[in-house]
């Protein structure tokens, strides 16, 4: 089973079992909503959670999970990563991907000359940043804008562009 991070326990929150989780997901509400189930990325397999309560505070999401009532008991949660599994995942509208989706993919020109390998995403702001790798060359940042990212083709595991001027 494939499972994809969607937020990162930094702390514990008082002695009631709530933990402090950073989000990594553009679907907090979906995501945190109790009854949900989310795995704990760990040593082994990853341990099955439920969300008993949710609440936002102070820009953290604090997530109390059903059978742990006790700081004790979540202590050793802190710092590892919280996952869903990729059949939870939420279906996306035309023109979004997931980013395990983007990694990965090979970039050409719309003239047909390969440019490299996506890498990496970043999120700065307006839009996200494709980082592409390049072979001899330092990445190229690509902005993920209808005026450059032209055609993405999941099957076939690429990404056609149109590098503007100033972009190289």
């Amino acid at each position: 089973m494939d499972f994809y991070n969607v937020g990162k326990i930094v702390n514990t929150h008082g002695i009631r079992g709530e933990v402090r989780v950073m989000p990594t997901t553009d679907f907090v509400d979906e995501r945190f909503a109790p009854g949900q189930n989310l795995y704990l990325k760990q040593a082994g397999e990853p341990l099955q959670l439920t969300v008993g309560t949710a609440r936002q505070h102070k820009g953290f999401i604090l997530v109390k999970f059903v059978g742990y009532d006790n700081i004790n008991d979540v202590q050793a949660f802190r710092d590892h990563e919280l996952m869903v599994s990729g059949a939870d995942q939420q279906p996306l509208a035309d023109g979004q991907y997931y980013y395990h989706q983007i990694i990965g993919l090979a970039v050409k020109t719309v003239d047909g000359e390969a440019v490299g390998t996506i890498k990496e995403i970043l999120s700065p702001g307006a839009n996200d940043v494709w980082v592409v790798q390049r072979a001899g060359k330092q990445d190229l940042l690509l902005p993920v804008i209808d005026d450059v990212v032209k055609d993405v083709d999941l099957d076939n595991g690429e990404v056609t562009v149109e590098l503007m001027e100033g972009l190289e």
